[in-house]
C-alpha cells in the first residue's frame, strides 16, 4: 500500500503542507494548516498533518512508528544543517533553535531529512521537469522564489548546490544600485527591486486602486505601472545574474508573487528582451524563453522535501522549456487533480 511513496512536509512562515508523493510526481493527499508558532508548535502541526495523510492513502500509524519503507523529507525556512537537522534562526516561526530532523523522526519512528524552504522547493521543481520524459536534459535549473524578499536556489544534476553556509545562489542581497535600505543591512539589494516589499514600497497600499498592479496599470494607475515596471526589471535581471553566475540553463520562478501570473510572466519576458536587443552576448543566450513561472498552487517545496535524500535516484531525461501551466500533473490524474480529489473536508 505505500510501495513507492514518499512524505513531504513544508513548514513555511504562514501554512505547513503534507504532502504524500508517488515516484511519478502525483500527490495522492494533501494536507495543510496554519504553522505553529515555537518549536513545539512547529513539530506538533507537522506531525498531525503527517499523520492526516497518512491516514488520507489509508495507513494507519501504529504508537509512534509509521508505516516503514516511506522515506520522509522536511523543509522550512531559516539556516539549515542538512547534515545534523538543525534549523536556526526561523524568525517569522518563533524559532531560535530546533533540532527539527530529530524531533520529527522520535515522534513519526523514522529517519527525517531536513532542509532550507527554498532549496526543497527549487529540487521539487528539477524533479518535476525531470519527470518528463519529452526532451533533453537540464543539468542545472534554479529557483527564483518571489515572496515577501527574494531568494534562490540552484540544482545541478539532481543535487542541491550549497556553497559557503547554503549560501549559493542566494542573489537578493546583491547590491545593484538605488538607495532603498534592505533588510540585511545593506543599501540597494536587488531584493528592494524585485520582491513583494519591493511591490509595497513602490506601490502602497493606501494608493491603490485595484488588488491587481498589472490590472491597476492597465486602467491608469500610474504609480501601478511604474512599480511593475521596477518590478519586472528587477525579476529580469535576477534570471541574467542566475544564469550568468550558475550556469542555471532554466529559471523557474515561484513564490507569492507567482500568483499575479501570466501578465508577470510577460513582463519579466519583456525586459529581457530589451536588454537582448542592446546586447549580442545576452541576445545568443535566448533568455525569454529559459524562464518560467510555476503554478502559484504547485507545492513544490513539500514536493522537494519528498524526495530530500532520494536525489541519486536520477532520471534520464527532462522537458524543455514551457509557459505557464504546463507542468507534469496540470491534468485530473495530476498533481492538482488529485489535489482537487482530496480536497472535500480538507483544510486548505
Amino acid at each position: 500500500m505505500t510501495a513507492g511513496l514518499r512524505l513531504g512536509i513544508d513548514v513555511g512562515g504562514t501554512k505547513t503542507a503534507a504532502a504524500m508523493v508517488t515516484g511519478d510526481g502525483t500527490v495522492r493527499a494533501i494536507r495543510s494548516a496554519p504553522s505553529g508558532r515555537g518549536p513545539r508548535g512547529v513539530v506538533d502541526v507537522a506531525v498531525r498533518l503527517a499523520r492526516e495523510v497518512l491516514g488520507d492513502v489509508g495507513v494507519e500509524m501504529g504508537g509512534v512508528a509509521m508505516a516503514p519503507g516511506v522515506p520522509v523529507g522536511a523543509c522550512m525556512p531559516g539556516l539549515v544543517q542538512p547534515a545534523t537537522g538543525l534549523v536556526r534562526h526561523a524568525v517569522n516561526l518563533e524559532v531560535d533553535s530546533l533540532d527539527l530532523g530529530r524531533e520529527l523522526a522520535a515522534r513519526l519512528g523514522v529517519p527525517v531529512a531536513v532542509e532550507n524552504d527554498v532549496k526543497a522547493a527549487a529540487l521539487g521543481a528539477w524533479r518535476l521537469r525531470s519527470l518528463d520524459a519529452s526532451g533533453p536534459g537540464q543539468a542545472a535549473l534554479a529557483y527564483l522564489n518571489l515572496g515577501t524578499g527574494l531568494a534562490s536556489a540552484v540544482v545541478r544534476d539532481g543535487v542541491v548546490v550549497r556553497g559557503i553556509d547554503g549560501a549559493a545562489g542566494e542573489i537578493g542581497h546583491l547590491p545593484v544600485g538605488g538607495d532603498a535600505p534592505c533588510t540585511c543591512g545593506q543599501v540597494g539589494c536587488l531584493e528592494t527591486i524585485a520582491s513583494g516589499s519591493a511591490l509595497a514600497r513602490l506601490w502602497p497600499e493606501a494608493r491603490r486602486l485595484a488588488r491587481d498592479p498589472f490590472a491597476a496599470a492597465a486602467t491608469g494607475d500610474t504609480a501601478a505601472a511604474a512599480a511593475v515596471d521596477v518590478l519586472c526589471t528587477g525579476v529580469g535581471l535576477a534570471v541574467q545574474v542566475l544564469v550568468l553566475a550558475s550556469g542555471a540553463e532554466q529559471v523557474v520562478i515561484g513564490g507569492g508573487l507567482a500568483a499575479l501570473g501570466r501578465p508577470l510572466l510577460d513582463g519579466v519576458r519583456g525586459d529581457l528582451r530589451r536588454r537582448a536587443r542592446s546586447a549580442q552576448l545576452l541576445d545568443a543566450l535566448g533568455l525569454p524563453d529559459r524562464v518560467e513561472l510555476l503554478p502559484s498552487d504547485l507545492p513544490v517545496a513539500a514536493l522537494g522535501a519528498a524526495w530530500l535524500g532520494t536525489t541519486a535516484e536520477r532520471a534520464v531525461v527532462a522537458a524543455p522549456p514551457v509557459g505557464v501551466g504546463a507542468w507534469p500533473g496540470d491534468g485530473p490524474d495530476g498533481i492538482r487533480g488529485q489535489q482537487a480529489a482530496t480536497s472535500a473536508g480538507v483544510e486548505r
